[in-house]
């Protein structure tokens, strides 16, 4: 059994995912737009934009994320009530990674030290999604 966060980006399913590439280093794993549909009897799930991104797959890490433009087209987003963790392996990576996401984005709380990691910081990115930037601290 395992959990994946799935993220609905409005129309900005291909933005974000060049972003994290970019930013974080995400490898897409697989791609399908809405007019790539091998069910063509479902007309109601085609949104206005046919190349809209139906489906995607995108490994940060060992983290799979999956992804979509979901059935809305206008750009919007509402990331509400959780945060990605995103563990990296030192201060440096911390600080590259914050910097990245930060970028357009707003941040949440400094990366800074606190009593439980050397570096951690909240960040949400340019479409809103709540990033939790840690170093593991060693015990």
């Amino acid at each position: 059994m395992a959990i994946q966060p799935y993220l609905f980006f409005n129309g900005r399913c291909e933005e974000a995912l060049d972003f994290y590439k970019e930013k974080l280093g995400a490898k897409v794993d697989m791609l399908m737009r809405f007019k790539e549909n091998p069910d063509k009897g479902a007309a109601e799930c085609m949104p206005v934009n046919p190349e809209s991104v139906m489906h995607a797959s995108m490994h940060i890490g060992d983290a799979m994320i999956m992804c979509s433009d979901g059935m809305g087209s206008d750009g919007k987003t509402n990331f509400q009530g959780f945060s990605l963790a995103l563990n990296v392996a030192n201060e440096a990576e911390a600080d590259k990674a914050f910097e990245a996401l930060a970028k357009d984005g707003q941040i949440q709380m400094p990366i800074g030290k606190t009593f439980f990691s050397p570096r951690f910081g909240c960040v949400a990115d340019k479409f809103g999604v709540s990033w939790m930037v840690i170093v593991p601290q060693e015990m």
